[in-house]
């Protein structure tokens, strides 16, 4: 069970060593609370006055031992205690996967990595607008646009090194999975070749979960038992295409409409058929999503007004899609009418 507590202008006596209990003394002092500090079970390392009476005490699991005979006290006086997990080592990065960008599909690795970070630089494909309610950390925007790098790449990893060199834990919050075209591995290859200790948590990726959003699967018996995930970003040689093609299976292209028009005529080219259903699924889990299906011979002209960030799914598993879709409509009218029926 989570509580929500009002703790601004409250008295909160924060206990355990400086180095462990400094993440918490931020997300405390960030939610209002007017913050004390006990360092060692003997009383001393404290910053001023403590209250005589505080609101609630966190004691930070620091490892170290006879704290139990103060924390039964302030039970025993009936102030709340709260336990706290200690910060993690500082100095290091976290290159972490925010799935399709929705918090509710983000990993609980993911949320402590977040809960524990100083530092978080994000992408505008990650779950941004809640980060404040997920970490206390100082945020950085380096997100990028088509066309336009508010940071440039070759920046966004010097930043997160020169961050973790100066002590941070560093995150770097990435939309999907930072192995699935979110350029994870330059990252880990520039924080390895700066000796910075790093590690990667994987995400979502939405090659996945935003046709799931839309009802379509990307494998489905008797249907497709494989499917392909393509970066849209740029063009498809012919041979690519001609791969493409007869591959067979899902094929699932990743922020496509910029080339979407060049990847339909090139398929069909290749010898796909024109009548092969695909779907283009924007801004998935997000509000506004919306789902365009057509076929392959008509969905330049179909999808003329979609924009990104959007999901191509090109397949016969659309058309399940829209059978499952159908049923659902079905099963929702008949529920109405047994309403209707029902009132009247």
């Amino acid at each position: 069970m989570q509580l929500s507590i009002d703790l601004t202008g409250r008295d909160i006596l924060v206990t355990g060593s400086d180095f462990a209990a400094r993440q918490a003394v931020r997300r405390y002092e960030a939610a209002g609370a007017v913050v004390s500090r006990l360092s060692t079970p003997q009383g001393a390392g404290h910053d001023g006055p403590l209250p005589e009476r505080p609101f609630l005490v966190a004691a930070v699991d620091d490892g170290q031992t006879g704290w139990e005979p103060l924390l039964d006290r302030c039970r025993a006086a009936g102030i709340p205690v709260a336990a706290e997990p200690a910060a993690g080592r500082s100095g290091h990065v976290t290159l972490v996967g925010g799935g399709p960008g929705t918090v509710e599909l983000l990993t609980v690795a993911a949320v402590k990595a977040l809960r524990d970070a100083d530092v978080v630089f994000y992408d505008r494909l990650a779950p941004y607008q809640e980060l404040a309610s997920l970490t206390s950390a100082e945020l950085v925007d380096v997100g990028k646009r088509p066309g336009h790098h508010k940071v440039s790449q070759g920046d966004i990893e010097k930043l997160m090194v020169a961050s973790a060199l100066e002590g941070n834990n560093v995150v770097r919050l990435k939309g999907g999975d930072p192995y699935v075209f979110g350029r994870g591995g330059e990252e880990v290859a520039s924080c390895v070749a700066a000796g910075v200790p790093v590690r990667v948590i994987s995400g979502v990726t939405s090659a996945i979960s935003v046709p799931a959003a839309a009802g379509i699967p990307v494998t489905h018996r008797e249907v497709s038992h494989m499917f392909t995930v393509v970066s849209g970003h740029a063009p498809l040689t012919e041979k690519e295409l001609t791969h493409l093609a007869g591959l067979g299976g899902t094929i699932v292209v990743l922020m496509g409409i910029g080339t979407l028009h060049h990847l339909a005529a090139g398929l069909r080219r290749a010898g796909m058929r024109a009548d092969m259903p695909m779907a283009v699924v924007e801004r998935g889990y997000r509000p506004g999503q919306k789902t365009t299906i057509a076929e392959l011979g008509n969905i330049a002209t179909a999808a003329a007004g979609c924009s990104n960030p959007a999901v191509l799914v090109i397949g016969e598993v659309v058309r399940v899609a829209e059978a499952n879709r159908g049923h659902a409509e079905a099963e929702a009218e008949l529920d109405r009418l047994a309403a209707s029926l029902l009132g009247s």
